[in-house]
């Protein structure tokens, strides 16, 4: 059908022409380039049928059900970019019919309308990549990926696939020969852009092994860098540090070194907390009952505690390592392990440490300043000013509460006994100076 209205139409232009009395060879061009701007004005009037049909389609569709990919491809004109493959497309299908194998002007007006197609096409993918990363990114399933990287990698491979078509379409080369030459060229390139490429498979390898995602904490031990990664892409990685500094690194340092992604804590919802106080030798002791009889009046668990412990003793249960009730871990035959106990009830009762995580205190190996005491425990909450806070807090009342136990921490030489004297010649009673025995202020 085609065939036979083009026919049609080289008889009527033929027989036009004739009478404005126009020589053969140039009635010949002039019949030519009329027939390919009626080709190439149809080619158009059909693009903007599709376009004007594609959108009233997708305008219908969003209004019965929101689809977030549909509304951005809608705004910023972007169905006309891809209704824009519609005129080369129209063009490359007429062709066959518009000229005869022996006239020139057919490979030129090919290879011209082949180029128009592949550029059309790189502009309909990437506005289709672009659409499609928007879309994700709104996504709350596929916010915090790194969609941009994986856009950029399509539409480089896109780009070099076109530029190698292209090539083969100006000097009638295969594809294939052109790809088999590129291998001393790759040479020479890689020397040059060294570092483009590094940045480009280090990209392509922390968006395969999933290693980093927007949103991330990450640190670098030794950079300064300590912050929220907010954009990645596969030449640079951007992160806001804390003190809203932005740090922005090549993706292969990355790789070629090792750093801290704190994405598992957030995804937990628990922070660690591994703090702790190194105590002094000299101050561990066996408990006396004064002691225990005291130390029952500070807390109502903890007294049920030393009472069990008291009973098991009675009984001739030396060391019992069960814990069915869970309330605590210590022993009450030193104040160290009395504390321990108390230190372990404290965390389990306080509102804001999680009790479906690790609940522990320990002590570690002895150092030349004491006995390490550990308190280890993971609060509710990720959040860095409520974890550093609810830090603060435990660690301030256990600093409170161990002289109760006749427990101290180490302190650097010197540094107690400055404080004491600084009391005393403030004229302060000896009996008044709280948390200090007197044998030591003696």
């Amino acid at each position: 059908m085609e065939k036979n209205i083009i026919e049609w139409l080289h008889r009527v232009l033929e027989k036009w022409l004739l009478h404005t009395g126009i020589g053969e060879e140039s009635l010949q061009r002039l019949e030519n380039f009329i027939i390919i701007c009626i080709m190439v004005a149809i080619s158009f009037l059909a693009m903007e049928i599709a376009y004007r049909v594609a959108l009233f389609l997708f305008k219908r569709i969003e209004q019965r059900r929101r689809y977030e990919f549909l509304h951005n491809l809608i705004k910023g004109k972007r169905v006309r970019k891809i209704t824009q493959v519609i005129p080369p497309i129209f063009l490359i299908t007429v062709l066959p019919f518009l000229f005869s194998d022996k006239q020139i002007i057919k490979q030129y007006v090919e290879k011209a309308t082949w180029i128009w197609f592949i550029v059309c096409v790189i502009i309909a993918s990437n506005t289709l990549l672009k659409t499609l990363g928007e879309s994700a990114f709104t996504n709350s399933k596929y916010h915090d990926r790194p969609i941009k990287g994986f856009i950029q990698i399509s539409r480089i491979t896109i780009l070099i696939i076109a530029i190698i078509i292209i090539v083969s379409i100006l000097t009638n080369k295969s594809p294939v020969y052109l790809i088999g030459g590129l291998g001393a060229f790759a040479a020479v390139i890689m020397l040059i852009a060294k570092d483009s490429i590094m940045g480009f498979v280090g990209g392509f390898l922390l968006l395969e092994n999933d290693m980093v995602r927007l949103g991330d904490w990450i640190e670098i031990p030794g950079t300064g860098i300590n912050g929220n990664v907010f954009d990645i892409s596969l030449t640079i990685v951007k992160v806001r540090n804390w003190d809203n500094t932005i740090a922005t690194i090549p993706p292969y340092t990355l790789i070629n070194q090792s750093f801290i992604n704190w994405r598992g804590m957030s995804e937990s919802g628990g922070r660690r907390i591994a703090r702790g106080y190194t105590v002094k030798l000299d101050n561990i002791k066996q408990c006396n009952d004064k002691m225990l009889q005291q130390l029952k009046k500070l807390d109502k668990n903890l007294n049920e505690y030393i009472t069990r412990k008291t009973e098991q003793l009675e009984k001739g249960v030396v060391y019992n390592t069960a814990n069915p009730d869970g309330i605590a871990n210590g022993t009450i035959d030193t104040n160290a392990g009395l504390f321990r106990a108390y230190a372990d009830i404290y965390l389990r009762r306080h509102p804001m440490i999680r009790k479906d995580m690790i609940i522990m205190v320990r002590t570690l190996e002895a150092t030349g300043n004491g006995l390490p005491i550990q308190f280890y425990c993971f609060t509710n909450t990720t959040e860095w000013s409520e974890y550093e806070s609810i830090q603060s807090e435990i660690m301030e009342h256990f600093a409170s509460v161990m002289p109760l136990f006749e427990l101290y921490p180490f302190q650097s030489s010197g540094a107690r006994d400055t404080i004491i004297s600084g009391l005393v010649e403030g004229q302060f009673p000896i009996e008044r100076i709280e948390g200090i025995p007197t044998r030591i202020l003696k």
